[in-house]
């Protein structure tokens, strides 16, 4: 059962939620026109989410991609078109010159779709409507356009393009326009889960609404890493938003970490993180572990690590606490919420046979990375052990994920949803797999995919941060394991985003990322238009 939260409902009184219900889930195409036929069921016509959509997608171009040029709306002949004729007729009330470039004739434009064509002729004089029926027309449509919306098919298109709307896709490339999609780009399958959509429009922006589909959260839809990709609402019920799929967004988990905290609170409010690793030649990766879990909000850290690099890890910041450890000894652990384990240990000698005897031993909630990872390398089943009554959260890349199951990198690669969540269900362990569009799997069969991040993090020492920010995290929030990991996993994507902003994606360093994780805490996932961004970074235009 998820976390139950308190909320002030409007009088004030004490409603409870779960905390599973506020996630944003992830749909499949069937489940998107299953949630509209809903909705309507509920009472909100379909006329009225066209209006809402067109409306959100309007309001975003004029913000996003202010100017005075002409705006061209290329629509389909279905309710995609519809969105965008709404769109169209809405940046015509706000002053933008705007033409339209149906594709096919207006006879053949049925249901929703047809009255927003018919209400944009009759009512929206001003604006240049043109009927495309050859590729020349649509050529001379697309003349001087400086934004296009492609609204000519949506949700439930299956590829490929053909005849207009793969010239529309060819011409609109070669014309210099920035492009904001409506729903998704035109010619990408939204049950999608690829990288990458061959024969799909480009795209500048995304807009799509009430919940996002496989392919927003799973492919790179625009040409940026920080191109926009905004899901609008446009009252749809929260009830018809229904996902078998068990996957939702990481983004969502951000709400915890906005709460502010009480004003009598102490260090030990906050937890204590230990940070077990190091070994000669390998400072850096606990100093930058134990840095991540301060920059995090952890009341209290400490690293232990061997005798020979205290002084170097030490150095990193006044705050960090230091144990010294020898070949014989072990950390103390009184007062410790959570564990660290693995940043730079090494894999000489003992260490491995050390690691899991400890990981065994110490019941307290751990994350284990790195030569954590590679010490349980073919023997997985120990972590099942390990993992009974307690948090284990495993953040392997997937050479680690690899070395961990006997698996190849390629057959790791070949079903990452798949292996990630069976992974977590079947050894009672929170799975972070890093890599193009992380996955946190949880041992009760959700997963949330996370969007943040870019190739700047490609980087030494993005891992080890990375677990930092998960400990520092699980010590706030220890009654909320699967959020707290969700949102560090985010957090972490979203200051590398803004290390990547301030810097050239040549140039970041892991550290760096540390030090834009204060703009990650303070940057918000819905904006004041009630939007919320999946990708991009939220007010920053075009």
């Amino acid at each position: 059962m998820g976390k139950v939260v308190a909320a002030l409902g409007c009088n004030g009184a004490s409603e409870k939620i779960d905390a599973r219900d506020t996630a944003m889930k992830i749909l499949t195409a069937e489940e998107m026109g299953a949630a509209d036929k809903m909705s309507v069921e509920m009472g909100v016509p379909v006329w009225t989410l066209m209006q809402h959509a067109g409306a959100a997608v309007a309001k975003f171009a004029q913000r996003q991609f202010a100017g005075d040029g002409l705006v061209v709306a290329v629509c389909g002949r279905g309710n995609n078109g519809g969105d965008g004729m709404v769109a169209a007729a809405k940046m015509a009330e706000a002053g933008r010159k705007v033409r339209v470039a149906l594709l096919g004739r207006s006879s053949d434009v049925k249901g929703e779709a047809e009255r927003a064509f018919y209400l944009a002729r009759i009512t929206k004089p001003e604006i240049d409507i043109r009927e495309i029926e050859d590729e020349a027309a649509l050529h001379k449509a697309l003349e001087g356009a400086e934004l296009v919306l492609d609204a000519v098919v949506g949700t439930g298109f299956k590829p490929p393009l053909r005849g207009l709307a793969a010239s529309a896709r060819d011409l609109i490339a070669k014309s210099g326009a920035h492009v904001v999609a409506v729903d998704l780009p035109s010619g990408w399958d939204a049950d999608s889960m690829a990288m990458h959509a061959e024969g799909a429009f480009r795209a500048d922006a995304v807009v799509t609404f009430a919940a996002p589909k496989l392919a927003h959260v799973f492919g790179q839809m625009t040409g940026s890493a920080f191109g926009p990709v905004i899901v609008a609402p446009i009252g749809t019920p929260p009830p018809a938003i229904e996902s078998k799929t068990g996957l939702h967004w990481t983004g969502a988990a951000k709400s915890i970490a906005e709460t502010p905290r009480a004003m009598d609170a102490n260090k030990g409010t906050f937890g204590h993180v230990l940070i077990l690793g190091g070994s000669f030649g390998k400072a850096g990766a606990p100093a930058m572990t134990s840095l991540a879990a301060l920059r995090t909000g952890a009341g209290l850290v400490t690293a232990a690590v061997p005798r020979e690099i205290v002084g170097m890890v030490a150095a990193v910041a006044p705050e960090l606490m230091v144990e010294e450890l020898d070949r014989n000894s072990e950390p103390e652990m009184k007062g410790i919420s959570v564990v660290g384990i693995g940043p730079g240990m090494g894999q000489e000698g003992a260490t491995p046979e050390f690691i899991r005897e400890f990981v065994r031993r110490v019941e307290l909630p751990m994350v284990i990375d790195a030569d954590g990872l590679n010490a349980f390398a073919g023997k997985a089943e120990l972590l099942t052990q390990a993992a009974r009554g307690r948090t284990i959260v495993l953040t392997p890349h997937p050479g680690e994920m690899a070395r961990l199951l006997g698996m190849t990198v390629k057959e790791v690669e070949a079903d990452r949803l798949g292996l990630a969540r069976r992974i977590a269900t079947e050894h009672g362990v929170t799975l972070v797999l890093k890599g193009w569009r992380t996955l946190v799997a949880h041992p009760d069969g959700r997963v949330a995919v996370n969007t943040t991040g870019n190739p700047s993090m490609a980087k030494g020492g993005s891992g080890d941060i990375l677990t930092g920010i998960v400990a520092g995290m699980l010590a706030q929030y220890k009654d909320d394991v699967a959020q707290a990991v969700e949102v560090a996993v985010y957090l972490h994507g979203l200051a590398g985003d803004f290390a990547c902003r301030a810097q050239d994606e040549h140039t970041v360093l892991a550290t760096d990322t540390v030090g834009h994780l204060w703009e990650a805490f303070r940057a918000t996932v819905t904006d004041a238009d009630g939007m919320t961004w999946i990708c991009g970074l939220a007010g920053a235009r075009a």
